[in-house]
C-alpha cells in the first residue's frame, strides 16, 4: 500500500494514485522535485545544431539578435537568453516587436529593415518563429542564420531555418512537449553552458560558471503565466523557480511584489497567475512589451519601482478595458440567448482593444464553458484570440477552418488569428461545425474533480505538509480537493466584499468537544448566496493559512451543499 511505504497519510497517497503515481519512487521524485531530476537537453532535436552555431558567433564575435514575444513567456525567454549570451560577452541585442503595429512573431519587414541594416549575423528567435516562413527565408537568402526556439504547434512545412528547437515537431523524441517557450530557450542555455564547460570556457578566462538556478525565477514567471502543464520538467523549474523568487529575487520582481502587496510569506503560482504575470503582460497588451523585460533586466532599484509603479497603473487601465469588453458581449449575450444554444463562441466588433481580447476569451471561457474565439475589427481586418476549455484541441480546429484565415497559430488551448472582416460569418459557421463534430454537450459541463472524502479527524499538520508538497499547482497539477460531509456552520462573516470566512464543526462531534471548531473560507461568495446553519457536503482544499508569523489549518471551499 502506498500509504505504508511511504510512511504518509492516506489522503495524501489517494491524492497521488489519483494522478497516476503509484510506485513509491514515483512518488518520491514527485513530491520531492529537483533539478538533478531534469533530463538532458541534448535530447531534443536541433540542440546540437544550434549550440554549434552559438559557439561560432561568439568566436567570431558577429552580432547576435535574441527576437522574443511580447508576453510573460516571450519576455521571460528574451531576458534568459539575454542575460546568458550577455554573462558570455557576446555581441547580442534582443528586439521584441509591437504587438498593435508589428503584430507576433518574426516578420520579413522586420528582417529586411532592421537586421540586415544592421549587420546580425545572426538570429535566435524565443517563444515565436515556427510559423513565420517568410522572414526566415528572407534572412537566409541575406545569409543570416536563425534559429528557432519556439512551443507552438508547427504545421506540415517547417520554416528553412538552420536549427528547430520545437519539443512539438516531427521526429523530436525528447518528451518535452509540455514546455513553454521559456523553458525550451531555458534548455538552449543548458546545453550551452555543457558545451562551454567541456571547453574549458571559464576556466580559460578566470572566471565562474553561471549558476542557472539562479535563471529559474524566469522560467517559473513564463512557463505559469503561459498556462502550460505543470508536469515533469516544468514542475521541477517552476518549483526551483520559486524558491529563488522567495529568497533572491530580482530588484525587478522584487519591486513588483511590493506594488502587489506580496510580502514576507512564500510565494506561490497563484501569486505568479494573478498578480505577477497581468502586470508584466500589460506592457505588451497596451503599450510595448520591452517595459517588462527592462523591469526584469535592471539592477538598478529605483529604475525597477518606477518601472513597477507604471506597469501597476498599466494594469489597472487594462482591467478597465477588459471589463468594458466583457460587459458589452455579455449584455448581448443575455439580449441573444439562442447563441449560447450554440457549442461555440465567435464574436467580433470594430471598436475592441486587440490587447486584451485574448483575456476577455478566458473570462468567457470560465463562464460558458465552451470554445471562444474574441475578435477585434479595424480598417476590415480582424486579429483574433482563441481560448479553450481543458480537452478540445483548438488549434486543430483552426486547422480545418484555414481556408478563411489570413493566418493563425498557437496551440491546443490558446491560439491567434487574422481573417478579412467579411470571412468572419463564415469563420463563424464551420467553426461550430467543427467543434459539434469534435465534442459532445457533456464534454463542456464544469466539474469538480473530487481526490477523496475525508474527516475532521483526519486533518493534521503532517498531512496539510504533505499535501503542501504537490505545489506548484497549475494547469496539469491541480491542488488536491476531498470532500467533507456533515458540517454545522458556527459563524460567518464577508470579508474582502465578496469571501466568506466561516467557522465550522462537524454535526457528529460528542458534547464534549462541541467547542472544537475549523476555519474556512470560500472565495468569491460574498452576499449573493444564503449562509446555512448546515451543510450537507463541501469540496475544499486543506490548506495553511499563514498570518503574522503564525499558521493554522484553513479550508479553502470551492462548492458546498446544504438541505
Amino acid at each position: 500500500m502506498l500509504a505504508d511505504s511511504l510512511g504518509c497519510q492516506l489522503a495524501t497517497a489517494t491524492a497521488l494514485i489519483n494522478r497516476g503515481i503509484c510506485a513509491q519512487d514515483h512518488a518520491t521524485a514527485f513530491l520531492n522535485p529537483s533539478l538533478a531530476h531534469a533530463r538532458s537537453p541534448f535530447l531534443m532535436r536541433g540542440v546540437d545544431l544550434a549550440v554549434e552555431r552559438i559557439v561560432l558567433a561568439l568566436r567570431r564575435r558577429e552580432k547576435v539578435l535574441v527576437f522574443g514575444d511580447y508576453d510573460t513567456d516571450g519576455i521571460t525567454a528574451t531576458a534568459l537568453l539575454f542575460e546568458f549570451l550577455t554573462n558570455l560577452e557576446a555581441d547580442v541585442d534582443y528586439y521584441i516587436p509591437n504587438r498593435l503595429t508589428e503584430g507576433y512573431g518574426l516578420s520579413r519587414d522586420y528582417v529586411e529593415k532592421r537586421a540586415i541594416p544592421d549587420g546580425i549575423g545572426l538570429i535566435i528567435t524565443v517563444d515565436c518563429g515556427i510559423s513565420n516562413f517568410e522572414a526566415v527565408s528572407s534572412a537566409r537568402r541575406s545569409g543570416i542564420d536563425v534559429i528557432i526556439t519556439d512551443h507552438h504547434e508547427p504545421s506540415a512545412r517547417m520554416p528553412e531555418a538552420l536549427a528547430i528547437l520545437n519539443p512539438k515537431q516531427p521526429d523530436c523524441r525528447s518528451g518535452f512537449s509540455w514546455l513553454a517557450g521559456v523553458g525550451v530557450a531555458f534548455n538552449l542555455v543548458l546545453a550551452l553552458r555543457k558545451r562551454l564547460r567541456d571547453e574549458g570556457f571559464w576556466s580559460a578566462r578566470g572566471g565562474l560558471e553561471p549558476n542557472l538556478k539562479s535563471a529559474c525565477d524566469l522560467v517559473a514567471l513564463g512557463t505559469v503565466a503561459d498556462m502550460v502543464p505543470l508536469v515533469e520538467e516544468n514542475r521541477i523549474y517552476v518549483k526551483a523557480g520559486l524558491q529563488v523568487l522567495a529568497s533572491d529575487a530580482r530588484p525587478g520582481v522584487k519591486a513588483l511584489l511590493d506594488v502587489c502587496r506580496v510580502l514576507n510569506r512564500p510565494l506561490e503560482t497563484r501569486d505568479i497567475a494573478f498578480r505577477l504575470a497581468p502586470r508584466l503582460n500589460s506592457a505588451g497588451r497596451l503599450r510595448h512589451g520591452s517595459t517588462a523585460f527592462r523591469l526584469l533586466t535592471t539592477s538598478n532599484t529605483e529604475t525597477a519601482h518606477a518601472i513597477a509603479r507604471e506597469l501597476d497603473q498599466e494594469n489597472s487601465r487594462r482591467q478597465e478595458i477588459e471589463h468594458e469588453i466583457l460587459s458589452e458581449i455579455v449584455q448581448y449575450l443575455q439580449s441573444t440567448p439562442e447563441l449560447l444554444e450554440q457549442r461555440a463562441l465567435v464574436l467580433g466588433q470594430e471598436g475592441w482593444h486587440q490587447g486584451v481580447i485574448g483575456i476577455v476569451a478566458s473570462r468567457l471561457v470560465d463562464r460558458y464553458c465552451r470554445p471562444v474565439v474574441v475578435i477585434a475589427v479595424a480598417d476590415g481586418i480582424g486579429k483574433g484570440s482563441a481560448r479553450s476549455p481543458d480537452g478540445f484541441d483548438l488549434y486543430k480546429a483552426l486547422k480545418g477552418c484555414a481556408h478563411h484565415l489570413e493566418k493563425f497559430g498557437g496551440h491546443k488551448g490558446a491560439a491567434g488569428l487574422t481573417l478579412r472582416a467579411e470571412n468572419i460569418s463564415t469563420f463563424r459557421r464551420d467553426f461550430e461545425t467543427i467543434v459539434c463534430q469534435e465534442t459532445r454537450p457533456e464534454d463542456f459541463v464544469p466539474e469538480l474533480v473530487i481526490d477523496g472524502e475525508v474527516s475532521a479527524s483526519d486533518f493534521s499538520p503532517e498531512l496539510v505538509d504533505e499535501l503542501e508538497a504537490f505545489s506548484p499547482f497549475g494547469t496539469g497539477n491541480p491542488e488536491p480537493l476531498f470532500m467533507i460531509s456533515d458540517l454545522d456552520l458556527l459563524s460567518a462573516r464577508t470579508v474582502g466584499a465578496h469571501h466568506l470566512q466561516m467557522k465550522l464543526r462537524p454535526s457528529n462531534l460528542p458534547k464534549a468537544d462541541q467547542a472544537r471548531s475549523i476555519d474556512a473560507i470560500f472565495f468569491n461568495m460574498g452576499s449573493k448566496r444564503r449562509h446555512p446553519r448546515h451543510l450537507d457536503r463541501i469540496a475544499c482544499h486543506i490548506r495553511w493559512n499563514r498570518w503574522k508569523g503564525q499558521k493554522r489549518i484553513q479550508l479553502v471551499i470551492r462548492e458546498l451543499e446544504s438541505g
